[in-house]
């Protein structure tokens, strides 16, 4: 029998942080919560990060995943940019590391590749591939959401694999 597999995925970021919440078993994958954590961009840095930690704690709380998936960095031309980028996700790996939830990272690129079979799909065919790999009922919004469940989902993808090595 398939164990139950519960991904906290998160697409991170200062003004919006992603989240996705997939449970997968026997091969069907469902979405269970999905969303953004938004902080407003006047708000001091040191206040936003705090709201980014409570809320993926109380996410890992009421979820008790076995993972958190979180996307890389891509630095692309912005540095400040890949900066704050870089804040948001340590605060996540923070809260799962105090929770004792083991994280995983994932490229942009390996993500889409895990959904889309491609991994320069673009932002419209994640948001519609996620969408049909969870049986959504409509493409999930907004598109930091989405990415979020797709990385939930590239993790859940691997999972029985990942169960099957020894250690």
């Amino acid at each position: 029998m398939d164990p139950m597999v519960v991904v906290l995925g998160i697409d991170p970021g200062t003004a919006h942080t992603g989240y996705g919440v997939v449970v997968a078993q026997r091969g069907s994958m469902g979405a269970l919560d999905g969303g953004v954590i938004g902080t407003g961009s006047g708000e001091p840095l040191e206040r936003r990060l705090t709201r980014i930690h409570a809320r993926v704690c109380d996410l890992i709380s009421a979820h008790r995943p076995d993972a958190v998936a979180i996307e890389e960095l891509y630095f692309g031309q912005n540095a400040r940019s890949a900066f704050a980028v870089g804040q948001a996700r340590g605060v996540v790996l923070l809260s799962a590391g105090m929770a004792g939830v083991p994280c995983f990272s994932y490229t942009p690129q390996a993500v889409k590749s895990a959904v889309c079979g491609s991994g320069r799909a673009d932002k419209d065919q994640v948001q519609r591939m996620v969408g049909t790999l969870l049986s959504l009922s409509e493409p999930p919004e907004p598109d930091h959401a989405a990415d979020a469940l797709a990385v939930a989902v590239c993790h859940a993808n691997g999972a029985p694999l990942r169960a099957a090595i020894p250690s």
